[in-house]
């Protein structure tokens, strides 16, 4: 017997039976369906990571005051002013901390900016420029401050995106003038916008000089800093030797002596963008398993229906024998049968787990992914289900005797 002539009769009887012949597949559906979704998913997930990662910039790491006790009352981070202006002098000293790029201060504050018809509370930053290099954050209309402008003590801002939209919902910001604290500050860029990140909207704050930020809002310069020191290194793999090297130089500078703790706080964003990746891997091994565990019983799915199929045609296989049909055409006839029911199944979770990757992705706000390696996989084991399950009731079926095969009665 040809192929072809087997194909024809295996779709002929998939079709006589059509309600139970996509019974059949849902499992193969379902189980491809999950997989491709979930790997999909997981992929988002990360890609989702990593770009909060990128957005809190490049290897960074954060060098903020420490804590004081009062009456025995701890005093949360950056309760005790204990970083200097010259401390931050030192650290960008390559003498001191060669694996050291770029710092910049970072002094924030809460407070109500308004536009002429607008006002909105936010978070306003003083820095200098080279933050913006630190956070890889450029403008997405005017421009943020070049080294002169974010050294200077001018009355210029630079607005997030959601910033603009709360201010100046109908028109362009650049050239306008906002009011932090009453004071009048013209408007010279827009960040691009960045979406959330582990603190919340990231393009909800305004960013001025921070020596315009000192004399307006702190009210005058002053001998400590008070806010954070944003440090970047020269590569990723030098975050363990650049806190060290820090630490290090810090404690000689605050003259503190072995028993006495550190008076400030470094913190690492690699370690916490990390941790989560490493929790996301997890999650999405843990998906994959879930769905081939759905695979695998579509697959026991797709054996117990040939089983039955087997004793229903018991008759037919008589008379194809008597009628000169040998077992391997019996056999190859039920394989087959299986394998279009799993290669039709598995086309059909392919567009099932194609929509479950769109449904995701708008879901949870992340990029789209279909992982086409993935697919590919998925499918070729689901023709390998359809013929590992379909092989023993094949087998079966071309085992019967054909005089018991006629005499039997369905």
């Amino acid at each position: 017997m040809n192929i072809l002539t087997t194909l024809k009769l295996a779709f002929r009887a998939l079709w006589r039976n059509k309600v139970r012949s996509l019974l059949t597949m849902l499992g193969i559906v379902f189980g491809i369906g999950a997989v491709i979704a979930m790997v999909a998913g997981g992929q988002g997930a990360q890609a989702s990571v990593r770009q909060v990662f990128q957005n809190l910039g490049t290897n960074v790491i954060q060098v903020m005051n420490g804590s004081q006790s009062s009456g025995g009352a701890a005093g949360g981070m950056g309760s005790k002013m204990s970083l200097t202006w010259d401390d931050l002098a030192a650290i960008q000293d390559p003498a001191n901390v060669p694996t050291v790029h770029w710092v910049a201060p970072l002094l924030n504050t809460r407070g109500q900016v308004s536009s002429d018809e607008q006002n909105w509370n936010t978070t306003v930053y003083g820095t200098t420029a080279v933050w913006f290099k630190i956070r890889n954050w450029d403008a997405s209309a005017g421009s943020v401050f070049d080294e002169d402008t974010g050294n200077s003590n001018q009355k210029i801002a630079v607005i997030g995106a959601t910033v603009q939209k709360q201010l100046f919902p109908s028109g362009a910001a650049v050239g306008q003038v906002i009011r932090i604290s009453g004071q009048p500050y013209e408007v010279t860029g827009v960040l691009d916008s960045k979406g959330a990140g582990p603190m919340g909207d990231m393009d909800d704050l305004v960013v001025i000089p921070v020596k315009t930020y000192q004399q307006k809002l702190e009210k005058g310069l002053a001998k400590y800093i008070k806010g954070q020191l944003v440090v970047s290194m020269m590569s990723d793999d030098q975050g363990d030797a650049t806190i060290a090297s820090i630490t290090n130089l810090l404690r000689d500078r605050h003259k503190l002596d072995a028993s006495q703790d550190d008076d400030f706080r470094i913190r690492n964003p690699a370690e916490f963008a990390k941790a989560q990746q490493d929790s996301t891997n997890r999650i999405a091994w843990l998906l994959k398993i879930v769905a081939a565990v759905s695979l695998f019983v579509g697959g026991i799915g797709v054996m117990n229906i040939m089983l039955v199929s087997v004793i229903e045609r018991t008759r037919e296989i008589g008379i194809r024998m008597a009628v000169g049909a040998r077992p391997i055409d019996i056999m190859t006839q039920f394989l087959v049968e299986s394998l279009a029911l799993a290669a039709i199944g598995g086309l059909l979770g392919l567009a099932l787990g194609w929509e479950g990757a769109h449904f995701m992705a708008g879901y949870f706000g992340w990029q789209f992914f279909f992982p086409a390696a993935t697919a590919m996989i998925a499918f070729a084991v689901a023709g390998g289900v359809g013929v590992v399950f379909g092989l023993y009731p094949a087998i079966r079926a071309s085992q019967l005797d054909p005089i018991t095969a006629l005499r039997y009665e369905t």
